[in-house]
């Protein structure tokens, strides 16, 4: 097996370099994970902070995670489970429960302010809850944090704002999309809505009352120089993704727009959570193509750890190319 070198290296990254990552011990609870061999054989457990730190222009952008879940196979509309599992498989996320599904959250910093963009589902979903100690990994506290962007109002993305009823980044400004929250607090549509998506309504509603300094964001806009909100509404109402962008290069974190199983190469499959699948399904097909043809490098909350990658051409057919990253030993 190759050794890695010490020295952290940049491999593949068109428009940004990776400059860091490790693996510290301690953070994540436990991962118990099927091999290839055997559907009853487990690999030996791990207890990982993973980090990974991306230099784009003046900005360090460090991936962390909260944890896992792993998504029913009954959960993509538009494929059988049996074909889900197959196409997870392929992609060596299958799990004998589902799709696995990681929450990553990154934290955007260029010496003056600290974004950290969602927050995770903070124990309210799966095997999730460790992104406090992923940011105290890097030395901070919740309270250092100056703003929080949430990409959509789903309980996995703004879970870890409220712990136990009181507000959870207490000096943080919050960016959320008007129209996630206008849908997320409207109790007509919370009457109508099916249970999986009672938790979403009920947080929504505490958000806005603990965080004064929320910001509802009408469109595309610069929240600081550098780091603007891109319009990618489809797998909710103000669903939407954040570029950061210095000295000539770009990362876009796209939250939703790509998870396993729903990738390229298979737009027409959907997510339950979804409000709007036609919708959904609309901007992908506009999306993919375009971050094709730009090379975007792009964050994408549930794909691998640390869930950058690039949207390539590979024979005229559109796929998923994971980033090169190192481990930084």
């Amino acid at each position: 097996m190759p050794q890695l070198s010490r020295r952290t290296f940049a491999s593949g990254l068109l428009g940004g370099s990776l400059v860091g990552g490790g693996l510290i011990s301690g953070a994540l609870a436990p991962v118990h994970a099927k091999t290839e061999r055997s559907a009853s054989a487990t690999a030996a457990p791990v207890s990982v902070t993973p980090l990974a730190q991306i230099k784009i222009g003046r900005f360090t952008v460090t991936a962390l995670t909260d944890g896992y879940a792993d998504m029913p196979y009954t959960f993509f509309p538009g494929r059988s489970p049996a074909q889900v599992e197959q196409a997870a498989t392929a992609q060596f996320t299958a799990r004998q429960s589902g799709v696995r599904f990681l929450f990553n959250q990154y934290l955007v910093e260029d010496g003056q302010r600290r974004i950290l963009i969602d927050s995770g589902p903070a124990g309210s979903i799966g095997q999730t809850g460790a992104l406090p100690k992923a940011l105290g990994a890097v030395g901070l506290q919740r309270d250092q944090i100056d703003a929080v962007i949430v990409t959509h109002m789903h309980q996995d993305h703004m879970g870890g704002l409220i712990v136990g009823g009181k507000k959870n980044y207490p000096k943080a400004e919050l960016y959320i999309d008007r129209r996630d929250v206008t849908h997320w607090t409207d109790q007509a549509k919370a009457n109508g809505a099916p249970d999986y998506l009672q938790p979403s309504f009920r947080m929504a509603k505490d958000v806005v009352r603990l965080y004064p300094k929320l910001q509802a964001i009408d469109g595309e806009r610069e929240i600081v120089r550098g780091v603007s909100i891109v319009d990618l509404t489809g797998h909710t109402p103000g669903h939407i993704g954040v570029r950061i962008e210095d000295g000539g290069q770009s990362l876009i974190m796209v939250s939703d727009m790509i998870f396993p199983v729903v990738h390229p190469a298979a737009t027409d499959v959907c997510f339950l959570f979804e409000q709007d699948r036609a919708a959904a399904q609309a901007m992908r097909e506009r999306f993919f193509p375009r971050a094709a043809s730009e090379g975007a490098l792009i964050a994408a909350t549930h794909m691998p750890f640390p869930g950058l990658g690039r949207i390539v051409s590979d024979r005229g057919q559109l796929r998923w190319q994971a980033a090169d990253w190192a481990l930084q030993t």
